[in-house]
């Protein structure tokens, strides 16, 4: 956590928000990556501490299934950032502290299906293929 709270520092001295995250595998204990909040330098709402780390760590072991590792974060995950850790397979999260954040209502999209029957075809065929 230690340097989670390093990288922290760093997106701090950048005007960032002060998230610092690290992933770490299971097996070795090393850690594998290590990220800070980096939204307004990339100007990328998802370039936030976790999902970079995660993006680092793929990207190192060559694999998206990141399932032999833990995530330490400095801040509890926001809801983007806990629906990447779990797409990433990862089942353990350290944190530092609790997002409070979490509680500010923001207005969910308007979501309208357009029905393109080629379009769930594509998705059907494609794991026909693969499995």
């Amino acid at each position: 956590m230690n340097i989670a709270l390093i990288e922290s520092k760093k997106a701090a001295k950048k005007n960032e928000i002060p998230v610092g995250s690290i992933v770490v595998s299971k097996i070795t204990k090393k850690i594998i990556s290590k990220a800070h909040n980096q939204t307004e330098k990339l100007s990328d709402p998802t370039a936030h501490a976790e999902i970079l780390a995660i993006r680092k760590a793929a990207k190192k072991i060559n694999d998206w299934r990141l399932t032999n590792h833990v995530i330490f974060t400095t801040l509890e995950p926001c809801k983007m950032c806990m629906e990447m850790i779990k797409e990433a397979r990862i089942q353990t999260i350290y944190y530092g502290a609790v997002n409070t954040s979490k509680q500010k209502k923001i207005k969910e999209p308007e979501c309208i299906k357009f029905e393109i029957k080629e379009s769930g075809l594509n998705i059907k065929e494609f794991f026909k293929k693969i499995r």
